[in-house]
């Protein structure tokens, strides 16, 4: 009986603490471009945390620009690569990421208000600001599910 309660009480701890709270803002300056979390206020946003280095980022990206493909501009993707390596960066946004707004945050600031460290990690953030999903890991992002959510938002 203990065990089912400790398992029982498990579970409802087990959403994300930031789910139904506001976004933290925040701003990045990595010296092609400055972007605000803040700037997209009155949109739904898809902020992806990423990197160059990390596999699973780089096997999501091809679903990543599909949902920019196929939403446009009903929602916006903020990918935030936390590459130190600039040049590895540019590289490969140019390549593969044309078109999708990305900016680099080497230092980790805006991944670390989010407590993000596992990625990619992404945040579905409400027009008003408030975090309503999070997903750990590659997305398959035009699945339905996933569309018909970000659709309703």
């Amino acid at each position: 009986m203990i065990l089912l309660a400790l398992g029982l009480a498990a579970c409802k701890t087990s959403q994300p603490a930031q789910i139904g709270k506001q976004a933290p803002d925040f701003t990045i300056v990595d010296g092609q471009k400055t972007v605000s979390l803040s700037q997209f206020r009155g949109k739904t946003v898809v902020l992806n945390f990423w990197a160059t280095w990390c596999g699973p980022c780089v096997q999501e990206v091809p679903s990543i620009m599909a949902l920019q493909k196929q939403m446009g501009d009903k929602i916006v993707i903020l990918a935030v690569s936390t590459d130190v390596d600039e040049d590895a960066y540019k590289n490969f946004t140019e390549k593969r990421m044309a078109g999708l707004l990305t900016v680099r945050d080497g230092d980790r600031k805006s991944s670390s208000l989010y407590g993000t460290f596992a990625y990619p990690e992404t945040f579905v953030i409400d027009r008003d600001g408030v975090i309503r999903r999070k997903f750990i890991g590659p997305q398959e992002w035009t699945n339905t599910e996933i569309v018909d959510y970000l659709s309703k938002l």
